[in-house]
């Protein structure tokens, strides 16, 4: 059974090149983006890492802290380090656990119960599947799950742009719709009447008779 929105994240106890944590330990009271790699030294997932390197500001002003995970080693990840600032630019400053015995990958149901206790001698093809994206509230729950093919870079303001809608919609019983930017016209839930979403929103867009717009709350 795979794990769900709305799931408990897996707890776990890993080394990183921040030393050991405990998982939901070092998410503390905050939220947490856990982004997989199915080998060191790959060439999609350097510029990947890269990238996230360049936005963890972005990810500390919501709140959010960022963890890599790779089926390798945490001494490659050092190594891999390296080659990640030559190619962007960015020097990687979060934590990246190690998972030589593919132990976080099976918890996260990123690989089969079958595919061993070693990352020795297995191949970027081998790992695939190990290509996910979870964003974890301060509840420990799972707020979002995202899988990309190895042939395809992963786009993390999409995740931030995740992240806000979440954080927005956790507060106010709003949704927001398609291609929804911090800042745009959010939709009103079908929970709130048109009395109370007057009081709560002030004036509001009557699109469809579900489909009523206002626009975003202040925090």
């Amino acid at each position: 059974m795979g794990l769900r929105i709305n799931d408990t994240a897996p707890d776990f106890t890993a080394e990183t090149t921040h030393g050991t944590i405990n998982f939901h330990e070092w998410i503390g009271d905050g939220w947490a983006v856990l982004f997989s790699h199915p080998k060191n030294f790959t060439p999609v997932c350097t510029t990947e890492l890269g990238a996230m390197a360049g936005l963890e500001d972005e990810f500390k002003k919501r709140n959010a802290k960022i963890i890599g995970i790779s089926v390798d080693p945490v001494q490659d990840h050092e190594r891999w380090k390296e080659d990640i600032q030559k190619a962007t630019g960015f020097a990687v400053e979060y934590p990246l656990i190690g998972d030589r015995e593919l132990k976080i990958a099976k918890l996260y149901d990123m690989l089969p119960a079958d595919a061993g206790d070693s990352s020795e001698g297995r191949t970027p093809a081998d790992n695939a599947t190990v290509r996910t994206v979870y964003v974890i509230g301060p509840d420990k729950k799972i707020k979002l799950v995202l899988t990309y093919p190895m042939t395809t870079g992963r786009n993390f303001d999409e995740i931030l742009r995740a992240i806000d809608s979440i954080q927005l919609t956790a507060k106010h019983q709003v949704a927001t719709p398609a291609n929804w930017k911090l800042g745009e016209d959010v939709i009103i839930t079908p929970a709130v009447s048109n009395e109370d979403a007057t009081q709560r929103f002030g004036s509001f867009e009557t699109v469809l008779p579900y489909l009523r717009k206002t626009k975003q709350p202040s925090a």
